[in-house]
């Protein structure tokens, strides 16, 4: 059993109690087991707590029947998503939400924090009884169209806000530098603040998008311009940008930051903002690699995320923990203590200790890429393979 915030335990054991949390984590011979107590063993596999994936868009699971990533050019292949999305029923993007959690929980991740615009995640993860954080996310580059794309999120978080649970939080994304106008950052960034709503922000992934914010030049700005948006170069990086705007703030959770340097790891830092590192996402799109060590010498929450399908092919937590450069132990604890602290979630989930909710996974053989034979939120089992 490793527990991550303390040492493994051979032959260990983890006592649930009737209200999802954990009683008792030590050797088997000094676990209580209570006498209306249900006892799994597992011989020869490792106790975890559950995975955190730290970026999803799970409605987007089976959009267009599979992998989209071979669109060399990003403007293209965001404009290629968005055409499959505008075909997609709302029906659809549920049953992909739907496949997209139980993948998840097959591989031993017990939370996820999703990034969409329909709802799906949110209703499938509420029906399901699953864990997780669903930004609700809004787009709006024309400043003259803030008040309807506010309106539009005003309307989606009512909505939503009626299925949040203590293991399911609401929160608001407003996209992307090449997608949100300043004025709507400004005004999401109010609304999140008087919600009390946590924020997320696609930020510093790719050149193009510095190129936008920086000299108001590239395809993005050239797409925006031919839509008769005016854009206007700020003369820094998407990080500064933010900051300057005040969406960096603490527990902001900042996705890919590939386009960093040292001044944009620092600013991120005083913003006690997160980063969710995509390295394989960021590898598919030929956006490059994210300066990670930087990030963590800063002191700078990070958590591991994949991604959607239709950017890496699957939702491989172990992958992308590979591709960081953590194996073993390290990978651990990237994909669970670590995971919770780039959510602002590390007193609730992310290890084994009395007290915390008992979210964990029976894996089986050694890292990496190794599935899960049984899966549990808050005590409650949602995944087992049959027999195990």
């Amino acid at each position: 059993m490793h527990p991550v915030t303390a040492p493994p335990i051979e032959d260990g054991a983890v006592l649930v109690n009737a209200s999802g949390r954990i009683a008792a984590v030590d050797h088997h011979s000094r676990v209580p087991v209570p006498p209306d107590c249900e006892a799994l063993e597992f011989p020869d596999h490792v106790l975890v707590p559950g995975l955190i994936n730290c970026h999803t868009h799970l409605e987007l699971t089976r959009l267009g029947g599979g992998v989209q990533h071979d669109e060399p050019e990003f403007v293209k292949w965001i404009r290629r998503i968005r055409e499959l999305k505008d075909a997609t029923t709302a029906a659809a993007f549920y049953e992909a939400a739907v496949a997209g959690v139980r993948d998840c929980w097959t591989r031993g991740v017990t939370c996820i924090a999703e990034t969409g615009s329909t709802g799906a995640v949110m209703r499938a993860l509420h029906d399901l009884a699953g864990r997780g954080i669903v930004y609700q996310e809004v787009f709006g580059p024309d400043p003259a169209k803030r008040e309807a794309s506010m309106l539009e999120l005003e309307t989606a978080v009512q909505e939503l806000n009626g299925l949040t649970t203590p293991q399911l939080r609401l929160g608001v994304s407003p996209h992307a530098p090449y997608t949100v106008s300043a004025p709507l950052y400004q005004a999401v960034t109010a609304f999140a603040k008087g919600e009390r709503l946590p924020l997320a922000v696609h930020l510093a992934e790719s050149q193009e998008e510095t190129a936008l914010v920086r000299d108001g030049a590239g395809p993005f700005a050239d797409a925006l311009r031919a839509r008769g948006i005016a854009i206007a170069a700020q003369r820094c990086s998407p990080v500064s940008y933010l900051m300057r705007l005040g969406v960096l703030q603490r527990g902001t959770l900042c996705i890919h930051c590939v386009q960093l340097d040292p001044s944009d790891v620092r600013l991120l830092r005083e913003g006690a903002a997160s980063v969710a590192h995509c390295p394989r996402s960021n590898n598919a799109h030929r956006h490059g690699r994210a300066p990670l060590r930087l990030l963590l010498e800063a002191g700078v929450p990070v958590g591991l995320g994949t991604d959607s399908v239709i950017s890496v092919g699957d939702l491989d937590l172990w992958k992308d923990a590979e591709a960081a450069g953590f194996a073993a132990d390290d990978a651990l604890r990237m994909l669970t203590i670590e995971g919770a602290r780039a959510l602002s979630w590390d007193s609730e989930i992310g290890s084994l200790e009395v007290g915390k909710a008992a979210d964990l996974a029976v894996l089986t053989a050694q890292p990496p890429n190794r599935p899960a034979i049984l899966t549990v939120v808050s005590g409650r089992i949602v995944h087992q393979i049959s027999g195990s």
